[in-house]
């Protein structure tokens, strides 16, 4: 039952970093899940895991770290802003 809590979450916070990036809109479900967990990974470990935490993810790094992540995946892909 965690792990379908950590895919739910992590699609979110894909779904919350494509928004504020503006690049959301071609990503599909699957992207944003990869997004979200990638991108928890790599705001944690930059970040740490301070603040509040759901399904054992770091929200505010987790988001930060998506944010990155679609940024980069962006810029080596060439995908302009939707």
């Amino acid at each position: 039952m965690h792990w379908l809590w950590v895919l739910i979450v992590g699609g979110i916070i894909g779904l919350i970093a494509g928004a504020i990036t503006h690049r959301g809109g071609s990503m599909g479900v699957i992207s944003n899940v990869i997004a979200g967990l990638v991108g928890s990974l790599v705001g944690e470990a930059i970040l740490g895991s301070w603040g509040p935490q759901v399904a054992g993810m770091a929200i505010v790094p987790s988001v930060i770290g998506a944010v990155i992540l679609v940024l980069i995946v962006s810029m080596i892909f060439g995908i302009r802003r939707t």
